[in-house]
């Protein structure tokens, strides 16, 4: 009786020791974020000090330095925050969903969707063959941003439900949502070349820009509108965490534990997919976020969705917030596409992770 008592005893001083470390690395994860969210504010091609950056922010200084903190800066660092937080929960719901840690919210061709949609709107309806021609100045008066979000959004959302219908009539299974996934984005591609084929200088020319991540788009609307679907999205995901905890061990395991697994993956992909379409239709395609952190959270906290969510968020926002101060840095005084600087700075650190990790022997 007394081994048992001290085995339980060192079991529950193991699993209070670990619980103090996921705290400790979430606080930590918190805390980079904000130190990178100011260091965010500080860096740019004005050459602003640290002083007159804090004055700005307050609405002091010059007319130009109160202008580039609060109408640039800070919409694209909460920009950053929020879509990095946004598209890192993404890719970790669709990994357990999918049970592919290779899954990310490109998938489901959510991605593409959004680009042909995009194109559409920038090519056929403000710069392109329907409507202005060769026309520059035509183009400039036809452009409207919030109209090419829009359609790729639509177009977005339309995929998703493409695809998990397509997937609801046969056996609702992991492999058959991404090859439903595959497929389907192939079709986008296809049409967005189709589109681009036919697109005058002009048109060809903004709709490549605009697949580009660019954070610098960034408004306290599009900001607000991303915030409140990705809160919304996490909380979601949040409170169903231990429904994902058992969707790990397996679906019978999680059967057995009375979760309606068909459902939950279901409603899992679409919101994670409708986060992703939101973010990609405001700000453009922005890789590598959504594979790099969750698989790094889970490697170093496990695979408890209730630290995995929180931290996969803190984690996306801090490779973001890194991503575009990097890209302002060696700018030389306009920002690099932020999607490319994610991909530059994952890319070796993934491959890294990979080639790590021990082979398993039978």
């Amino acid at each position: 009786m007394s081994f048992v008592f001290g085995d339980s005893m060192e079991v529950r001083e193991g699993l209070s020791k670990k619980n103090r470390t996921q705290r400790f690395a979430v606080a930590s994860l918190a805390a980079g974020v904000v130190l990178l969210a100011l260091l965010c504010l500080f860096v740019g091609s004005s050459h602003m000090t640290v002083g007159e950056c804090v004055s700005a922010l307050f609405g002091k200084g010059s007319a130009a330095q109160v202008r580039i903190i609060q109408n640039i800066r800070v919409p694209r660092m909460l920009a950053a925050v929020v879509a990095g937080a946004g598209l890192s929960v993404s890719g970790l719901i669709m990994q357990t969903c999918l049970n592919n840690s290779m899954a990310s919210p490109s998938t489901l061709g959510v991605s593409n969707a959004a680009v042909f949609g995009a194109n559409l709107s920038i090519i056929a309806f403000a710069g392109g063959f329907l409507s202005t021609g060769h026309n520059t100045a035509n183009y400039t008066a036809g452009m409207n941003p919030y109209a090419a979000s829009l359609t790729a959004f639509l177009f977005a959302a339309l995929s998703i439900l493409l695809i998990l219908g397509l997937c609801r009539l046969r056996a609702f299974r992991p492999g058959v949502v991404v090859l439903a996934g595959i497929a389907i984005g192939a079709v986008w591609t296809a049409a967005t070349t189709i589109l681009q084929f036919y697109a005058t200088d002009v048109g060809l020319s903004a709709a490549v820009v605009w697949t580009f991540g660019d954070l610098g788009r960034a408004t306290y609307r599009t900001d607000l509108i991303m915030a409140i679907t990705v809160l919304a999205g996490i909380v979601f995901f949040a409170v169903l965490s231990w429904k994902y905890n058992g969707l790990l061990s397996g679906d019978a395991a999680a059967k057995s534990m009375g979760v309606n697994v068909d459902l939950l993956r279901f409603l899992s992909l679409l919101i994670a997919s409708v986060i992703t379409a939101v973010c990609v239709s405001f700000l453009g395609i922005i890789g590598f976020v959504g594979i790099i952190c969750p698989h790094v959270i889970k490697r170093l906290l496990g695979q408890d969705h209730r630290v995995t969510i929180p931290a996969s968020a803190l984690s996306g926002s801090i490779l973001l917030l890194a991503a575009d101060t990097f890209s302002r840095c060696v700018g030389n005084g306009s920002a690099l596409p932020v999607g490319a600087i994610t991909s530059l700075l994952g890319a070796p650190f993934f491959l890294a992770i990979i080639f790590s990790r021990k082979e398993e022997h039978v």
